[in-house]
């Protein structure tokens, strides 16, 4: 079984030694996602929700290009700097997937790249 490496224009390119996703048989292993606007490949403005929703949009783009959805995803991991925005995602996320909802942690981290307050990862399954 080979891997097959998925890019997606709508969500920002790769900043380091990554691909944005890698197939293998069945599924689809998401890189991290930070509030980057893909076109600028800047933090968004706003404020915390308007950044956790580029998250989402981000992997919605990458999980497209795969083929799929986020209906696809079956697994889900979300790092932030503060654990105060944990219902803030809650509630983004509840804009972006219908039952039965993904697996799913959520993780406080001391920081993140370009100091971004909001990561997300997840695995989809096609």
């Amino acid at each position: 079984m080979g891997k097959q490496a998925i890019m997606s224009d709508g969500a920002p390119a790769a900043i380091g030694t990554y691909s944005q996703a890698i197939r293998t048989g069945g599924l689809v292993f998401l890189s991290g996602q930070i509030p980057l606007d893909p076109a600028t490949m800047e933090i968004v403005a706003g404020d915390f929700e308007a950044r956790a929703r580029r998250v989402f949009e981000n992997l919605k783009a990458v999980a497209e290009a795969a083929g799929g959805s986020l209906d696809d995803i079956v697994k889900v991991n979300v790092y932030l700097t503060d654990l105060a925005n944990f219902g803030t995602v809650n509630t983004v996320m509840a804009n972006y997937f219908s039952q039965p909802y993904p697996a799913r942690a959520a993780v406080g981290v001391a920081s993140l790249p370009k100091g971004a307050d909001v990561e997300a990862e997840a695995v989809l399954s096609l």
